[in-house]
């Protein structure tokens, strides 16, 4: 078989990747041994289509070959759609075009590989959007969509993808491309007659759907017609609906890729909802109530009712971002209804509100019911329901929420008695579970915490689903409502829809892909449930030894084990946010904050060697992590790759030692002090072209770079031979290593603003950050500075006198990094000096509001100016800060760009190997932005990094914010 993968890799314009002896393929076949569900399969290889031509080939190849093509975009399926030992065929890079709008017709034709949300953002300047909303939208696409049959949060007012899908080019099982969509009588006859491959498949489900008595079982099998959620198996109950037109697009939705892959889709667009929305959060102390108020609330005609239950609010509690949602919770409830109105005004907003409020008061349901209004505010709220999946993931222990029952679906009539009966059989198998998700449908994601890694734990996995069936069948409901039902529930289908019904689904198959081609055993003829699940492996990680603390994420392999598979680090700059820059960039799997949690999993759980973190695959996955620190605050799990990575680096050197760049760009400091010394010497070397281009080919450095520049002054130089002013204000600056030497002056305007502002400032003893060394991954050294770091500066720093910073990835390693590495008798020290280790933003800002810094006292010169954000300042969510300091003269107007990472992340941007990336990274939003803006308009940056990439990007020059807020500084 690895002769014949060879000779098809040699025939696809695009990417093959399937040989285990490599380590970056097999990198990449262990990416995508996983989704978003329980289940785990190294496949046989990985494609990554570059056209149509490779996906009629690999067609080809898999039917010859009797192997089976799995079609994957963003790979959030929760039931293992996507997992499997065929092809994974991954269409998302290359299929990702939007083809044609008609904004009278209002369709759009689009490849599987678009993004929804990004076709969102394209369709506004029409006035259109596409309806389904998953709460995935942001990374989920068109292909996938299809193959889930799609809904989400406001499905009972804008329909689910079968809803939507006009029409799909589709290749079949021997290559031929075909077209579906709505045909008339005489076109359906025409088709009948087709001497072809279509008209075969036409004749043969003709003759499934024609007969009565099929129809009859097809009818009494299925769920009720009320349930807007109906997902189970092939809706074949579409196709005998003789209301409309015939439509192969109804069976091709739900159909999980079993079918044929798509390779285009005209789809259904509906104008923009009304401008105005109001959220009614309605509070309950009970689940059953609040089910029994979605059902008033249904009554309202609202866009939307959804559920959030008390696991996922406790879980916003002290999160890095989500702790900032929970402005509209009051007291503790049990759950939550988030009831959406839209309107023109919002007079009309308050009206619905009120009515409903009103009524659930009268039937004594809830206790509180804020109206949250506006578009920042209610997508705030929105924000944590979608984070619910990420969310519950932070609970500790080896029990986690797993999805198994979650996409069950009843009438929104029978939620209380259904939710009631699920509570009992909940109890009898003694597992608590998480409840959120789409009441207004008749579905929720209930989700059982199950420890998956014990023989004990998977007898209950699969107990729980079946006595839930049991259910589904009571209700006449829905076994799976818009997640499919991959590999988790196919086993049940047929007690579900009836015997009968599950051997007209396993013909369908066969009429379709009688070689299983496309996606086998998935839906129909799959293995047993409990089968092939990510923890095969009892092991806690405890036993791992690491030089950073993770006790309070129990261990690293816990950290790396939280990542649930959902995919929020696939988002593209359309969608905004610092998290993941490389993938960003590259739009490659393998350079996903999940790829890389998952490759830590899988080896730290399964490697047999002493050090499990030496492995090829490890480092293949982590060299494009800028160390951005995106993953830890917008990851709903908080998955911190960056300080995994270091993990991983410094026991990789322990393996294998370390590289002389690695080495000297850790030592930077030493480096730049020694520079400095001789600062004139230094910097005419380094910006010699001819003896630059000698450094910077010595070092492995990008010769389009430009070598920073060491200052002969440095800031230490500077305040020493200051004499201090007395003040009741002290504040102590630190002093970071690039400041001092590379950027003294900015440190130099820093002490020169604070001393003009009435402040004390001095420089206390201390060594430097140690952020070289831990970008670097040298964590024993960094573990040293950071303990002496503490130990000098823990009797000075205190609320009256912090410690303020200059360059954030300095100053912000003592609320990080520092927490970590200090040992466990100077953790409460660490914590202290933490918490008033502030960036001069922050502290600035402070000052303001307690009435010590005044407006007066700064020029009203008008001012415009762009602020992009360092890494780490969005991470620990301080842009805000930065915007109202510089906002603080009163005609000062300061916009936010809309960056993520800026590319450069220390030494990254640097080096020759990550040059095209990083400058990839910042071309997304960052340099296009500077590019179009005036000269008049000052572009301010914090981050040293960031100031370089666009100095080099550019050529334009970006100062720190306190050399901005310095020159409108009226007295000097």
């Amino acid at each position: 078989m690895k002769t014949a993968l060879h000779n098809l890799s040699t025939q696809l314009t695009g990417d093959l990747f399937f040989d285990e002896s490599n380590p970056k393929h097999q990198t990449i076949r262990l990416a995508y041994a996983t989704d978003a569900s329980v289940y785990q399969e190294i496949p046989l290889a990985v494609a990554i289509p570059a056209n149509e031509q490779d996906l009629v080939s690999l067609i080809h190849f898999a039917s010859q070959h009797q192997t089976t093509l799995i079609p994957r975009t963003a790979g959030t399926s929760l039931a293992g759609q996507v997992v499997g030992k065929g092809i994974v065929v991954d269409v998302s890079k290359k299929f990702n075009q939007i083809l044609e709008v008609n904004p009278e017709e209002k369709w759009v034709r689009v490849q599987p590989g678009v993004i929804r949300d990004d076709l969102n953002a394209y369709l506004k300047s029409f006035g259109l959007q596409f309806g389904p909303e998953t709460s995935t939208a942001s990374r989920a696409m068109v292909g996938g969509m299809i193959g889930n049959n799609s809904s989400g949060l406001h499905s009972i007012v804008w329909g689910d993808t079968r809803q939507n899908l006009i029409s799909a080019e589709v290749l079949l099982n021997d290559g031929s491309k075909v077209s579906f969509s709505s045909v008339s009588e005489s076109e359906y006859f025409q088709k009948l007659t087709a001497k072809n491959r279509e008209g075969d498949i036409y004749r043969k489900i003709n003759s499934i759907i024609s007969d009565k008595k099929n129809q009859d079982i097809i009818t009494s099998g299925y769920p009720k017609k009320n349930i807007t959620r109906r997902n189970t198996g092939y809706a074949l109950d579409e196709l005998i609906d003789m209301e409309k037109p015939f439509n192969f697009c109804r069976l091709l939705a739900g159909s999980e890729g079993t079918l044929g892959i798509v390779t285009e889709a005209k789809l259904q667009l509906m104008d923009l909802p009304d401008p105005e929305i109001g959220l009614l959060c309605v509070h309950f102390s009970d689940m059953i109530s609040c089910m029994e108020g979605n059902i008033v609330a249904l009554r309202h005609h609202p866009e939307a009712s959804e559920l959030v239950d008390k696991y996922i609010m406790d879980f916003t509690v002290g999160h890095p971002t989500y702790q900032y949602n929970r402005f509209f919770i009051e007291g503790d409830p049990q759950a939550l209804l988030i009831i959406e109105f839209r309107a023109k005004t919002q007079d009309e907003i308050l009206l619905k509100a009120e009515a409903l409020k009103a009524e659930l008061i009268v039937n004594q349901l809830g206790y509180a019911y804020p109206l949250i209004t506006g578009k920042q505010q209610t997508d705030l709220v929105w924000d944590v329901r979608k984070a619910g999946l990420g969310l519950i993931r932070n609970l500790p222990g080896d029990s986690q929420p797993v999805n198994l029952i979650e996409d069950c679906a009843v009438s929104p009539n029978d939620l209380p008695a259904y939710v009631a009966e699920i509570q009992q059989l909940l109890n009898e198998e003694n597992v608590h579970a998480s409840y959120y998700a789409h009441a207004g449908a008749g579905e929720l994601h209930i989700e059982p915490f199950v420890n998956l890694k014990t023989t004990e734990g998977r007898k209950t996995f699969r107990s729980i689903l079946e006595k839930t069936t049991d259910l589904v069948v009571k209700y006449n409901g829905s076994l799976s409502g818009e997640h499919g039902d991959g590999r988790l529930r196919g086993e049940f289908i047929g007690k579900v829809l009836g015997e009968q019904v599950y051997a007209l689904l396993q013909e369908v198959k066969d009429i379709f892909d009688p070689n299983g081609v496309f996606n086998a055993n998935k839906i129909v003829n799959t293995p047993p449930m409990d089968t092939s699940l990510r923890y095969d492996t009892v092991r806690d990680g405890k036993d791992i030894s690491t030089y950073f603390d993770f006790t309070k994420q129990e261990s690293i392999l816990r950290l790396a084990e939280k990542c649930s598979g959902s995919g929020d680090c696939r988002k593209t700059e359309i969608t905004g946010g610092t998290m993941c820059p490389s993938f960003m960039a590259t739009r490659d799997e393998k350079d996903t904050t999940r790829a890389r949690a998952n490759m830590l999993r899988q080896f730290l759980t399964n490697s047999t060697k002493k050090n499990r973190f030496d492995h090829e695959e490890i480092k293949e996955v982590m060299d494009l992590c800028l160390s951005c620190k995106g993953c830890k605050t917008e990851c709903p799990s908080s998955v911190d790759v960056a300080k995994m990575k270091a993990e991983f680096l410094q026991h990789y050197y322990d393996a294998h030692g370390s590289s002389f760049r690695s080495k000297l760009i850790a030592n930077f400091t030493f480096s730049q002090k020694m520079g400095s010394f001789v600062a004139p010497l230094y910097n005419t070397l380094a910006q010699s072209r001819f003896f630059g281009n000698i450094i910077k080919q010595t070092i492995g450095f990008a010769k389009e770079r430009s070598l920073p520049l060491v200052t002969w002054t440095t800031l230490q130089r500077f305040v020493n031979q200051q004499r201090p002013i007395q003040s009741n204000r002290k504040v102590y600056l630190f002093c970071d290593e690039f400041t001092n030497y590379n950027d003294s002056e900015i440190g130099i305007t820093t002490y020169k603003l604070l001393t003009a502002l009435g402040y004390q400032v001095e420089i206390p003893k201390h060594v430097e950050s140690g952020r070289t060394y831990l970008s670097k991954g040298f964590v024993k050294k960094a573990k040293q500075i950071a303990e002496k770091n503490v130990a000098l500066l823990e009797n000075l720093i205190t609320d009256d006198t912090p410690l303020i910073g200059i360059e954030p990835s300095a100053i912000l390693t003592f609320r990080d990094e520092y927490l970590d590495l200090v040992p466990q008798e100077k953790k409460e020290a660490a914590h202290r000096i933490a918490k008033n280790a502030l960036m001069i933003d922050e502290f600035f800002v402070r000052e303001m509001k307690a009435g010590h810094i005044h407006q007066e006292q700064f020029s009203n010169e008008r001012r415009q100016i762009k602020l992009h954000g360092h890494c780490y300042q969005k991470a620990f969510h301080l842009v805000d800060f930065t915007k109202r300091m510089l906002s603080f003269p009163s005609n000062y107007e300061v916009e936010v760009i809309p960056s993520g990472c800026c590319g450069m992340a220390g030494s990254f941007g640097f080096e020759k190997e990550h040059y095209e990336v990083s400058m990839k990274v910042a071309e997304l939003v960052l340099l296009p932005e500077v590019r179009k803006t005036d000269l008049k308009t000052l572009i301010a940056a914090a981050g040293t990094s960031c100031r370089h990439q666009i100095k080099d990007g550019v050529g334009r020059e970006s100062y720190h914010p306190v050399e901005i807020l310095y020159t409108a500084l009226l007295s000097k």
